[in-house]
C-alpha cells in the first residue's frame, strides 16, 4: 500500500497539473470506486461539474483536492489506486474507474486493479471523514516532544504504534521497518519502556527515511504504485531492512530476517535489532 511519501508525490503532480483547471465532464465506470459517496454516482457527478479545483492536500495516506464551494474530493488510493494526468485522446487506463475531464482538454483518471481505494465527495474542506487521522512526521505543526510522550504512555509494540494512523499518519510496513532498523530497535519492543531519547531518534529517522524516499519518488515493487505522469519511484534501491532478507546488515553483516507480523512481514537485523526479553531488552 502507498505510504505517506507515494502519496505525496501523487499529490503534488495534483498541485501542478489538476490546480486551477475546472472539471468540465465526470464519468463514472465503476459505482465500486465511488462506494464512500453515500449520494450515490450520480450525485457525485452533479457535485462535481463545473466546480474549480483550489487546492491539493494530503494527510497521511488521504488525498484531497479543495473546490471552489467550499467542498472538497476525498481520494485515498487503497492498494492499488492511481491518479494519473492523461491527454483526452490517450487509450484507456487499465482497470480505469473515474474519468474527470479539466478545461485544458486533459484528464485526470483513477485507476484502480483491486479497487480497495476510491473518490468521495465531502461538504467541508478539510474533510471531517479524516478528523480522526493523526498530523504525519512531515507536517510542520508535528510536535516531537508530544508524539513520544504519548508514544511512551502506551503499552504495545513500537511497530504496531507506528502503524496506528491515530497516533501518527502515513507510515506503513515499509517505513517503519526502515526507521527501526535505523534506530535500532526491535519491532515488537514495548513502547512502555523506551527511553525517551529511543523514541525521539526513532521519530527522527521516520522523518528522515521518508524525506530520502520522497526526493527518490517513493517506493515501487510493481507496477501499481505510480507518479500521475505514470512513472515508478526508485527508493527500493535504498532499502536496508525492508525486503532485504537474506542479504547482510549494511551495519554488522548479519543477515536480514523477516519474520510474520500482523498478517504481513517485518524485516530486521537480528544483531543490531535483538528480540526484547521482559518487555525491554
Amino acid at each position: 500500500m502507498p505510504e505517506l511519501p507515494e502519496v505525496e508525490v501523487v499529490r503534488r503532480g495534483l498541485d501542478d497539473h489538476v490546480v486551477g483547471r475546472t472539471i468540465t465532464s465526470v464519468e463514472v465506470l465503476d459505482s465500486r470506486s465511488v462506494r464512500r459517496h453515500g449520494a450515490g454516482p450520480t450525485d457525485f457527478v452533479a457535485r462535481l461539474v463545473s466546480r474549480r479545483v483550489d487546492a491539493a492536500h494530503r494527510r497521511g495516506k488521504y488525498l484531497w483536492l479543495s473546490l471552489d464551494d467550499g467542498s472538497s474530493v476525498l481520494m485515498h488510493l487503497g492498494m492499488s489506486g492511481q491518479a494519473l494526468i492523461s491527454d483526452a485522446d490517450a487509450p484507456a487506463t487499465r482497470h480505469l474507474r473515474i474519468v474527470l475531464d479539466l478545461d485544458d482538454g486533459r484528464q485526470l483518471r483513477f485507476a484502480d486493479q483491486r479497487i480497495f481505494g476510491g473518490m468521495s465527495i465531502s461538504e467541508t474542506d478539510p474533510p471531517t471523514e479524516i478528523a480522526h487521522i493523526a498530523l504525519d512526521p512531515l507536517d510542520p505543526a508535528f510536535d516531537d516532544a508530544d508524539f513520544v510522550a504519548r508514544l511512551r504512555r502506551r503499552q504495545t509494540g513500537v511497530k504496531r504504534a507506528l502503524l496506528d494512523q491515530g497516533l501518527v499518519s502515513g507510515v506503513g510496513n515499509i517505513y517503519a521497518d526502515e526507521a527501526l532498523w535505523r534506530t535500532p530497535l526491535h519491532y515488537a519492543r514495548n513502547t512502555k519502556g523506551l527511553r525517551i531519547a529511543e523514541a525521539t531518534a526513532l521519530i527522527g529517522h521516520v522523518r528522515d527515511v521518508m524525506t530520502e524516499a520522497l526526493a527518490q519518488g517513493g517506493t515501487s515493487f510493481d507496477a501499481l504504485y505510480v507518479n500521475v505522469n505514470g512513472q515508478s519511484g526508485y527508493f527500493d534501491r535504498s532499502l536496508h531492512a525492508y525486503g532485504q532478507e537474506g542479504r547482510p546488515c549494511e551495519r554488522c553483516g548479519a543477515m536480514i530476517v523477516r519474520e510474520p507480523f500482523m498478517n504481513r512481514s517485518s524485516y530486521r537485523c537480528p544483531t543490531c535489532q535483538p528480540r526484547p526479553r521482559n518487555g525491554r531488552w
